[in-house]
């Protein structure tokens, strides 16, 4: 005859399971506020601490009114060591040193050259070139204001002239340049005995000048004096204050 009831054994672990099911609703039970204490003490703990340097840990900082050249000091946390490249992987850049494994830069030397750009042709291929502008790292070039030959003709022989003067006459125009340049021109000079001041002569300006009878003075781009002129006059005033001295 079959029994209706299961055998002893399975209501045993049936019980169990109850059991347990019970003590775990409990448990959801108090785990909140459990939870939460603890949440709420280590958040108070984590605002309490406070991160110090190694090195300077536990010293307090100096005030500000005896703060001098001797007792000055990093803030507590501000100073870092240095990373130590291939020292092994612990070091954080141990392998490769921030270089990665593979590529032209990961190998021994300089990697490719300033401008390089992988073979295409680079930016200053590529951008355009014009006549009279330089181009190129440290190239220089000076500008100055020009002054042709025709325009002295309107100057009154045997005299002096420079800019100012030629200004004055209308014979140039304002200039945006602090120096100035004769060239020649198209039309011949016709003054004679000109006296002409200025930064630069080309060649066959300045021969067109002295074959008129004139002279030309070459300025100095800083002082706008002729050149030669204002180095007499500094050695003699070393001179002059040494002879009072000797007396």
């Amino acid at each position: 005859r079959k029994t209706r009831y299961p055998p002893r054994s399975t209501m045993q672990v049936i019980s169990t399971l109850v059991c347990c099911l019970v003590a775990g609703a409990q448990a959801l039970v108090v785990s909140p506020l459990a939870a939460s204490t603890c949440v709420s003490s280590a958040s108070r703990a984590s605002l309490s601490m406070k991160v110090f340097a190694w090195k300077v840990r536990g010293a307090e900082p100096p005030p500000l009114e005896g703060l001098t050249l001797g007792n000055l000091a990093a803030s507590p946390g501000a100073s870092k060591r240095k990373t130590r490249k291939g020292r092994g992987i612990a070091a954080g850049q141990g392998a490769s040193c921030g270089f990665g494994y593979r590529g032209q830069k990961s190998r021994s030397g300089s990697g490719t050259r300033p401008g390089f750009e992988g073979g295409q042709i680079p930016l200053y291929r590529r951008l355009p070139k014009y006549v009279g502008r330089p181009t190129g790292a440290g190239h220089k070039k000076t500008l100055y204001e020009i002054i042709k030959v025709s325009a002295l003709n309107k100057m009154e022989d045997n005299s002096e002239v420079d800019f100012a003067a030629l200004f004055e006459k209308r014979a140039v125009s304002k200039s945006k340049y602090s120096i100035n340049k004769v060239v020649s021109s198209d039309e011949a000079l016709t003054a004679k005995g000109l006296t002409v001041k200025a930064h630069a002569f080309t060649a066959s300006a300045k021969a067109a000048i002295e074959q008129n009878g004139g002279k030309c003075v070459v300025l100095s781009p800083t002082t706008n004096k002729p050149l030669g002129e204002a180095a007499p006059a500094e050695e003699a005033a070393p001179a002059e204050a040494a002879a009072p001295a000797e007396e």
